[in-house]
C-alpha cells in the first residue's frame, strides 16, 4: 500500500465489536460448499481509502477481467464500489487491483430505461440491500428505474469475459448503453447492426504518469455482442446522442441499443475484453461464451470457485471464521492477474505483442511476505508462469517490476520481485530459467537507476525513470542509502537487505558460490543502522551521521522497521543485547500500541517471539491480532486489502503458522484457530494440522508432533507439508515451555568474500 499511512480506526473497531451481520447473509442459501462461505461484501465498507478497498468481484481465479457494479466513478484512491452507496451507475469490467491503484482499459455497460443517459449522474439508479446477492460466481441486483419499475441485473464472468442479463420491465423502451471512455479520454466505439455488436477501444491508464513509458499501442479492447436484434442504435460523443451514427472516436464516447417494448423482456449481454486486439476480444468470447447459456456459465464458476476454495478444508471454526477463511482465500485468488490470451500477451513495457503467458498486478512490496507463499500451496500449477511473466517484463522493459499496473508504476520500495522468484526457486519451482532470474535480480541489486543521483525518489514521483533500488549508487560506497539525499532511505536499506539475501540464494542455486558469499554479506547492511544508543534502527545521512530519527521512513516509523531483517532476527537479537532485552522490548512495541498490522511491514512482528525463548507470547499476540483485525462485516479488513497480503496473513496464522522469512521456505509456528485443518496438495496428497482441545481459551501449545513424531521447535518447513503428513498440536488455557528451548543462529558472515 502507499497512499497513506494506515491506523487502527475507532468505527473500525466499534463496528467489529458490535459483529455487525452482513446484509447478504440472511439471503443465503444453505451453505454447503466452500464458496457459499465466501462474503464478498468484506472489506468494502470505510472511510477515505483507508479501508480495505475490496470489490465484489465476480471472476474466476487470477482472470484478467473482473466484474462489478459500479457505486462510484473509479480513479486512484477511490474503487468503482463502495458498500455505504445506495446507487448503482452500471456495470464494469475493471482491471483495478487496489484502492491505491488506478484501472486501465476498463468498460462500463449500462441498463437503461427511456431516453439516453451518458453520464454517471443521470443514469444512476437506486437500490437496497436486501435487493443484492453477491458471490465471486454470480452477482444480482434490483435496480429502481423510478415510477414502480425494477431492472433485475444478472452478472457471471470467464477469464476474459463478461455475461451480463437484464431484466426489464414490460411495456418499456429497454436500452443498453456501453461507455467506452470518460470525459477527456480519448477512445473509439463501432455499432455493428448485422453482427448484433458493439465494439472499441478505452486507452486509459490512470497510473501511466507514474512510470517511464508512454506506451502508445496501449488499448483495452472490447466486443460486446447481444442475443437479441435491436430496434434502434447509435452511439454518443458526450452529450451528443445520435441514433444515425454508427461509429465514433474521442473523448467521452460510447453506443448503445435499444429494444421494441413488449413483455417482459431479457436482454443478455456477453463482452470479450482483451488488450490485444478487437479480433481478440471476439476470438476470447467465441472461446469461452460459445453460447448463449447463462446458467452454464455461472454453474462453471461456481465449480471453479469451489474446487480452487475446497483446496484448504477447515473444521472447529465457527461461521463467521470460515466466511472470514474462505473469504481470504477468494481474495488472495485474485492476483496476479492474468494479462495474457491463449499463448500471446500485450506487453505493457516494450508495447509489443507477444507469444507466451503473462501476468500483471504484482503488489511485490505487499505479497512478497505471505500472499505468495500462500500460492505456492494453494495454485503452484500458477507459479512458474508468474515468476516468467516477472523475467518477461525484466527483458521487455529491462528491470522486473515492483508494482506492474500494467507497466512500471515505481510504487514502493526494494525489489521485491528478487524475493518471490527466489522463494520459488527454494521451494523447488520449474519452468522458468534460473540463470535469466540471477541476471535480473543481480541487476537489481547491483545496478542503480537511470539517473539515481539526480532524483529523491518521492513516493509516486511523477514522470521518473524506472526506480530499481533507488538511492543504489550511494548504497554501494556507504552500505546504505542516505536520507539526505534520497527518500525514504532507512525503510529502502532494510528492505534492501532482505532482497540482497535473496539474490544470494539464487546465486546459490546456480552455484556461483562467490556470489552467494558476496550478497550474503551484504544482506548483513541492516546492521549499519542501528543505533546502539537508542536501541532502534536509525537512517543515517551521506556523511555517515545520524540522520533525525523520524526520517527516511516508508509508512512507518522506527517502531515499526526496527524488526524489519526478516532474514536474520537471531542476528537482530545480538544487536538489540540478547533475548531479554529483545523480548522486553517487543512487549513495550505491542503494549505502547506501536504494531500497525493494517499495514505489511508489521506482519511478521507477532511471530518474533518464536526466536527470543518465548514463543507461548507469539500464540498468544497471534490469536489476538487475528480477532481485532478481521471480522465478517463490510468493514472486516483493518486496512486495505493489498492484493490478498492481508488475507494471506490471516489463513496461514489460521491454520497455525506463517512464513516470517518466505524466501527460507520456513514457516514459524503460532497458534492455530480451529480444531483441524486439511491442505489438499498437489498430486493428491494431504496435509493435516490437528489442534486437541483447541478452543478461544486453550490458545497455548502445549506439545506437537510431526508424522508422530515430537516436533520442539517452531518451525515447519515447505518440503514438510509438501510431503503430506500430519502436524499435531496439544492445546492448553496456560502458556508452556513447548519450543523455548530454541536458539537459532545468526545469518553467517564469509571473511573472505568481503563486502
Amino acid at each position: 500500500m502507499k497512499n497513506s499511512r494506515r491506523t487502527y480506526s475507532l468505527l473500525h473497531i466499534f463496528l467489529i465489536l458490535c459483529a455487525i451481520s452482513p446484509a447478504q447473509t440472511a439471503a443465503r442459501p444453505t451453505r454447503s460448499n466452500p464458496v457459499d462461505w465466501v462474503n464478498p461484501y468484506i472489506g468494502t465498507a470505510g472511510a477515505g481509502s483507508d479501508y480495505g478497498g475490496t470489490m465484489p468481484l465476480v471472476t474466476t481465479p487470477f482472470g484478467m477481467t473482473n466484474w462489478t457494479p459500479q457505486t462510484r466513478q473509479n480513479k486512484i484512491s477511490v474503487t468503482s464500489y463502495h458498500y455505504d452507496d445506495t446507487t448503482i451507475s452500471g456495470f464494469i469490467g475493471t482491471h483495478q487491483p487496489a484502492i491505491w491503484m488506478g484501472d486501465f482499459g476498463y468498460v462500463t455497460i449500462v441498463p437503461e430505461l427511456d431516453e439516453i443517459k451518458t453520464t454517471p449522474d443521470a443514469r444512476k439508479l437506486n437500490f437496497t440491500r436486501e435487493d443484492e446477492l453477491a458471490t465471486p460466481y454470480y452477482y444480482s441486483v434490483v435496480l429502481d428505474a423510478g415510477q414502480s419499475r425494477e431492472i433485475h441485473a444478472e452478472m457471471t464472468a470467464t477469464d476474459h469475459c463478461g455475461f451480463l442479463r437484464f431484466t426489464f420491465p414490460p411495456d418499456t423502451r429497454p436500452s443498453v448503453l456501453v461507455e467506452a471512455t470518460r470525459p477527456n479520454i480519448g477512445g473509439s466505439v463501432e455499432v455493428s447492426i448485422d453482427h448484433k455488436e458493439i465494439s472499441g477501444f478505452n486507452p486509459h491508464r490512470m497510473d501511466a504518469h507514474l512510470g517511464p513509458f508512454a506506451l502508445p499501442n496501449f488499448k483495452g479492447y472490447f466486443v460486446v455482442q447481444f442475443r437479441d436484434s435491436w430496434a434502434e442504435s447509435g452511439t454518443y460523443h458526450g452529450s451528443d446522442v445520435r441514433g444515425d451514427r454508427t461509429s465514433v472516436s474521442g473523448n467521452n464516447v460510447g453506443a448503445y441499443a435499444t429494444f421494441r417494448a413488449r413483455d417482459e423482456k431479457v436482454i443478455e449481454v456477453r463482452v470479450g475484453t482483451s488488450f490485444i486486439s478487437v479480433e481478440q476480444a471476439r476470438a476470447n468470447l467465441q472461446k469461452e461464451i460459445p453460447n448463449w447459456d447463462f446458467e452454464g456459465v455461472r454453474a462453471a464458476l461456481k465449480q471453479t470457485w469451489n474446487q480452487k476454495l475446497g483446496l484448504i478444508t477447515v473444521d472447529g471454526a465457527t461461521d463467521d471464521q470460515r466466511a472470514i477463511f474462505y473469504t481470504g482465500l477468494y481474495h488472495s485468488l485474485l492476483y496476479p492477474r492474468l494479462f495474457s490470451e491463449y499463448g500471446r500477451y500485450y506487453s505493457a513495457f516494450d508495447d509489443q505483442v507477444h507469444n507466451g503467458v503473462s501476468y500483471t498486478a504484482f503488489s511485490l512490496w505487499d505479497t512478497f511476505r505471505a500472499e505468495h507463499s500462500l500460492l505456492t500451496l494453494i495454485a503452484p500449477e500458477r507459479v512458474g508462469d508468474m515468476m516468467t511473466a516477472l523475467l518477461q517484463n525484466y527483458k521487455e522493459g529491462g528491470w522486473m517490476p515492483k508494482w506492474p499496473n500494467p507497466s512500471y508504476t515505481n510504487i514502493m520500495i526494494a525489489t521485491h520481485a528478487d524475493a518471490v522468484i527466489s522463494e520459488a526457486i527454494n521451494k523447488g519451482f520449474r519452468g522458468f530459467d534460473y540463470n535469466l532470474a540471477y541476471e535480473a535480480a543481480y541487476k537489481d541489486a547491483m545496478t542503480p537507476p537511470d539517473d539515481d543521483t539526480k532524483h529523491k525518489w518521492l513516493d509516486r514521483e511523477e514522470h521518473t525513470p524506472y526506480e530499481a533500488r533507488a538511492g543504489l549508487t550511494y548504497a554501494k560506497t556507504l552500505g546504505y542509502v542516505p536520507a539526505d539525499k534520497t527518500s525514504e532511505a532507512a525503510s529502502s536499506t532494510l528492505e534492501d537487505a532482505y532482497d540482497d539475501y535473496a539474490v544470494a540464494q539464487i546465486a546459490k542455486a546456480i552455484a556461483k558460490q562467490s556470489d552467494y558469499e558476496f550478497f550474503m554479506n551484504r544482506s548483513h547492511n541492516y546492521e549499519l543502522l542501528f543505533n546502539p544508543k537508542t536501541g532502534f534502527m536509525q537512517a543515517r545521512n551521506s556523511d555517515k551521521g545520524w540522520a533525525d530519527p523520524g526520517a527516511g521512513w516508508t509508512e512507518g516509523d522506527s517502531w515499526v522497521y526496527t524488526w524489519s531483517p526478516m532474514h536474520d532476527i537471531p542476528g537482530l537479537m545480538k544487536l538489540m543485547g540478547g533475548p531479554e532485552v529483545f523480548n522486553r522490548k517487543l512487549d513495550e512495541h505491542f503494549s505502547g500500541g506501536h504494531n500497525k498490522h493494517d499495514n505489511e511491514p508489521s506482519h511478521h512482528y507477532g511471530y518474533l517471539y518464536d526466536f527470543s525463548g518465548q514463543p507461548w507470547k507469539t500464540q498468544a499476540k497471534v490469536r489476538e491480532i487475528a480477532t481485532q483485525a478481521y471480522s465478517n462485516t463490510p468493514v472486516g479488513i483493518l486496512g486495505n486489502e493489498d492484493c490478498g497480503q492481508m488475507s494471506a496473513w490471516y489463513i496461514f496464522t489460521a491454520m497455525g503458522f506463517y512464513p516470517l522469512n518466505p524466501v527460507s521456505g520456513d514457516y514459524m509456528i503460532g497458534s492455530p484457530l480451529f480444531d483441524r485443518v486439511t491442505l489438499n496438495l498437489a498430486g493428491g496428497k494431504t496435509f493435516v494440522i490437528s489442534a486437541n482441545r483447541n478452543s478461544p481459551q486453550n490458545l497455548y501449545i502445549q506439545s506437537a508432533r510431526l508424522n508422530g513424531k515430537p516436533l520442539l521447535i517452531p518451525v515447519v518447513r515447505y518440503g514438510d507439508i509438501q510431503r503430506g503428513g500430519n502436524l499435531e498440536f496439544e492445546m492448553g488455557p496456560s502458556p508452556s515451555k513447548w519450543a523455548s528451548d530454541w536458539h537459532p543462529e545468526p545469518l553467517p558472515r564469509f571473511q573472505n568474500n568481503p563486502q
